[in-house]
């Protein structure tokens, strides 16, 4: 049972004996004042009456506690999802208020008199709040314990779902590149359980992955990784997994840690250090320039005429021309342009002869190329 079905029965109970209170204590002056109105009339049952006042007050109780509640849910909601220098601003302009009002109260009686002394007292009080409140939250950068819990959540790395399937965030946390702790919210748990329950068998398989990553994870962090702990701090509302995601890191003041390219540019526009992994494999991808050797092994025919395609270490496409007759053997060649794409970097080479010229007559032999090298192949 959650805290807020705990206090919803709680405050209907106490609704119920308060107003069944207040009905059972009316029935005595309801009788006086029926004697007093119908003198001579049969009287009326004392015993009934009481019954009948107390099971309308019972009613009523039930009533305006679920009503009343509704509306402290709302605020309850409202206050659930500001972030948490909001939440410190509105306390402490609520004590400020308080305070302020209390000194005052002396005065306004005197002013007001004991008839308008509590208005006075009660109007003053909800002016000290609004303009406390106002100047707390306008100042809410500088308070002592804002900049605490600041300190406090930094370095905190909220994961996504597509992060944990991909699986990279495991070889990247073991090169000391990603510090700090990592927290995965239990939407996103729960995204990855409905993906691996997927009935299409390479989404099911996707969201294992997942599951078998992130279990991998807990072994090697322990309590370095954190679940389902903060995600009051963005209740669900109907929002999708990336909105709530979204919120949920601006909340806690954390970065996220994503290869989804649209969360990325969600998350910027409202202020939410991403940390994109596809964006750091690009960064750490060898640059090669044309006139650069290569040692490659073509692995398969390309999709011109004599064509062969090989990989580098990283993953870079080499496209060899020429290299069909090469397939599976072990060649030098030279690069003769790069090409960048949306998809990354492909290499055009060509193989390079004992005579140090290619297939186009380029003699690379005495060319002097920057940074020219031969690399091992992938084996």
């Amino acid at each position: 049972m959650t805290i807020h079905r705990l206090m919803y029965w709680l405050f209907l109970a106490v609704g119920m004996v308060l107003f069944a209170t207040i009905g059972f204590l009316l029935a005595d002056p309801f009788l006086k004042a029926v004697d007093s109105w119908f003198t001579g009339s049969p009287p009326i049952e004392p015993l009934w009456t009481r019954v009948g006042l107390t099971t309308a007050g019972l009613l009523m109780g039930i009533l305006v506690a679920n009503h009343s509640f509704q509306l402290l849910s709302r605020v309850a909601r409202h206050l659930e999802e500001a972030e948490p220098d909001e939440k410190l601003a509105i306390g402490l302009g609520l004590v400020s208020a308080a305070i302020i009002t209390f000194a005052l109260y002396p005065l306004l009686f005197a002013i007001g008199g004991a008839r308008l002394g509590w208005a006075l007292t009660l109007l003053a009080f909800v002016i000290l709040v609004y303009l406390s409140i106002v100047s707390f939250l306008s100042m809410k950068e500088y308070l002592p314990l804002t900049a605490q819990m600041a300190r406090r959540s930094k370095g905190i790395k909220v994961l996504d779902t597509s992060v944990i399937i991909d699986g990279r965030i495991r070889d990247i946390l073991r090169t000391g590149f990603l510090e700090g702790k990592l927290y995965v919210p239990g939407f996103v748990l729960d995204e990855l359980q409905h993906i691996a329950d997927s009935e299409d068998p390479l989404r099911r398989a996707r969201g294992r992955r997942g599951l078998d990553v992130l279990k991998q994870l807990q072994a090697d962090l322990g309590e370095n990784l954190e679940v389902r702990m903060h995600d009051r701090l963005a209740p669900h509302t109907g929002d999708e997994v990336d909105a709530r995601l979204v919120r949920l890191a601006k909340a806690m003041r954390a970065d996220i840690v994503t290869n989804d390219y649209n969360l990325n540019r969600v998350a910027e526009l409202q202020g939410v250090r991403v940390l994109n992994i596809n964006e750091l494999a690009e960064a750490v991808r060898i640059h090669v320039l044309p006139g650069e050797e290569l040692t490659v092994i073509p692995i398969r025919e390309g999709q011109e005429p004599d064509q062969g395609i090989a990989y580098l270490e990283d993953g870079t496409m080499v496209v060899v021309e020429g290299g069909r007759e090469y397939l599976n053997q072990a060649i030098d060649v030279v690069v003769t342009s790069v090409l960048q794409s949306a998809r990354g970097k492909m290499l055009f080479a060509e193989p390079k002869f004992a005579d140090g010229k290619t297939e186009g007559g380029i003699d690379y032999s005495t060319r002097p190329y920057s940074g020219g090298r031969k690399r091992r192949p992938i084996r």
